[in-house]
């Protein structure tokens, strides 16, 4: 079957002399692999590894066969070419980790069409921004919704955030309970609608490196087999 689909760029990995599996994470299909055979090597191909960086959005024409881990591409090309989100050193550092956390999170082959418009729009935000130092952290709060486990906003006016069940409480009632400065700004971040509302929140990198470390706890806890993402430190040195 032929399909033809808008996509973005996860990750690529070498494989052979030549070759490169490219997972993407297409409007149509969800999640998949592509195999591009030759990429590495040939000058005039179509298929340009420039093409498939991290977070990269293209649109593309491609054969799909049932039961196939892997897929073949016939045609690529970018809907959105980016003016500095991956070459800008402070931006392609947030590119690195929501690539990473976005592959740690998204495991199945099924077509989610509200995630994709997510992912696709905070890109395009991303490259386009000029303050964007909370841009993550903000990032890391809304992708919860589209996961499934964004925290319930109907039990926001008590103090304690558990992680557990992702509900803030009365009271402390496990060790998973947390009644702090990461709890307080979870309710802000929650509170602000557009990225731009969160650029306005004073943080230090120390309270920045704290609260990403406090979201990918509830992140390992809420989605089995979730790793936390190995560009986390390279991120938090620079932010």
């Amino acid at each position: 079957m032929q399909i033809k689909t808008k996509a973005i760029v996860i990750s690529t990995l070498k494989y052979g002399e030549a070759d490169v599996i490219a997972k993407c994470f297409t409007q149509e299909k969800g999640l998949v692999s592509y195999m591009l055979k030759g990429i590495r090597k040939s000058k005039r191909a179509k298929l340009r590894m420039s093409m498939f960086q991290q977070l990269s959005l293209i649109e593309i024409e491609a054969f799909h066969k049932e039961n196939k881990n892997l897929q073949y591409l016939r045609e690529v090309k970018l809907y959105n070419p980016y003016q500095n989100l991956q070459s800008n050193v402070y931006k392609s550092s947030m590119v690195m980790f929501i690539s990473e956390v976005i592959k740690n999170c998204i495991q199945e082959e099924e077509k989610n069409e509200a995630l994709f418009q997510f992912l696709n729009d905070s890109c395009i935000y991303l490259d386009k921004a000029e303050h964007f130092k909370n841009f993550h952290l903000h990032f890391i709060v809304k992708l919860t919704k589209y996961l499934g486990f964004y925290p319930d906003n109907q039990s926001k006016d008590f103090p304690y955030f558990d992680m557990q069940n992702g509900v803030f409480q009365l009271k402390e009632y496990s060790s998973y309970s947390f009644n702090d400065s990461n709890s307080a700004l979870l309710k802000l971040l929650m509170s602000s609608e557009y990225y731009d509302d969160s650029q306005d929140i004073s943080l230090n990198q120390d309270r920045r490196k704290h609260f990403l470390d406090f979201m990918m706890l509830y992140f390992e806890m809420q989605l089995q087999g979730f790793k936390k993402p190995k560009s986390l430190e390279v991120l938090q040195q620079i932010f």
